[in-house]
């Protein structure tokens, strides 16, 4: 895709839904209280599925930077002393690398000196953020739920590192899947990205992944989807943009406002889904309040 392409499908979604300047929610405005409301009827047999991967502790060629976890109580000599003692740990964690499940808050992506919606990229100082946070999520997201497992739909355990999905792929797995993302939904896409790196061992991520292609946000941007979540990063690398590594990243959350959950892990509600013929249910997301925060670490609990 030549830059001059991307610029505008970018000019494009950002001009397709026009947000009041100061509207700091982006695509959360499709999900209104009513579609909260009625994604409660996906609730059927109270079944719930987490769709997060432990955190890792261990580096690895994906995982450099791993979270750092310090047991800091109880001392020495307490565990077989009497009375009361207590255990206490500490964790450290770089919320955005390639292997721990995380939400991107939309002051994430700084594109051409600007935040989403005009919000000046200066808004983001070494204190942390002072608009677009992970703040904006603090009361929890809860809606309708959809996974599209692209893997499922081609035949394969997996995409391989580089592989696009299309929007031509989201809509033949709507059909194979017997499910229609409507607005205001949350929509999962499986590319295998957990299932291949648990049976073939980590690699470096950062340079060979499967994702969407560019211009696949068209669809998300058509069916009013307010949250996307996949089991990679939703870039494809090599990226597909010369010049922009990350261009899901700048047009979703940049251009059109949309939050972003990566590297989540489908493998156990994929299982749920094909066993039980149902791709949609209740899902509830509940950020960390971490002021001025960039993202958070994330458990999204699917309910069926």
């Amino acid at each position: 895709m030549t830059d001059d392409a991307f610029r505008a499908l970018y000019e494009e979604l950002r001009d397709r839904s026009p947000r009041p300047p100061g509207d700091r929610r982006g695509t959360l405005g499709h999900l209104t209280s009513e579609r909260v409301v009625a994604a409660a009827a996906e609730v059927r047999s109270g079944l719930t599925v987490s769709l997060a991967a432990p955190i890792e502790t261990l580096p690895g060629p994906d995982n450099p930077d791993p979270a750092h976890h310090r047991m800091i109580a109880p001392a020495a000599g307490e565990t077989g002393a009497g009375g009361l003692h207590f255990a206490r740990d500490r964790f450290a964690m770089n919320v955005h690398g390639d292997a721990d499940s995380h939400l991107d808050a939309l002051c994430h992506v700084l594109f051409d000196g600007e935040l989403y919606n005009g919000v000046p990229a200066s808004t983001v100082t070494p204190e942390g953020a002072r608009a677009l946070s992970v703040e904006v999520v603090w009361d929890g997201i809860v809606g309708r739920g959809v996974l599209l497992d692209v893997p499922r739909l081609r035949g394969v355990p997996w995409l391989e590192p580089g592989d696009h999905v299309t929007a031509d792929d989201l809509t033949a797995a709507e059909a194979a899947q017997g499910v229609r993302i409507r607005p205001g939904d949350m929509l999962f896409v499986r590319v295998g990205h957990r299932l291949r790196r648990r049976e073939l061992g980590a690699w470096n991520a950062a340079r060979a992944r499967a994702g969407l292609h560019p211009t696949a946000v068209r669809f998300l941007a058509e069916r009013q989807v307010s949250v996307l979540g996949a089991d990679g990063n939703h870039d494809t690398a090599p990226s597909a943009v010369a010049g922009i590594d990350f261009p899901v990243h700048v047009l979703a959350m940049h251009a059109m406002g949309l939050h972003l959950m990566d590297y989540l892990q489908f493998e156990d509600l994929t299982e749920t889904c094909a066993r039980t013929g149902r791709w949609s249910f209740l899902c509830v997301i509940a950020p960390l309040r971490l002021p001025s925060a960039t993202g958070s670490p994330v458990n999204p609990i699917a309910v069926l």
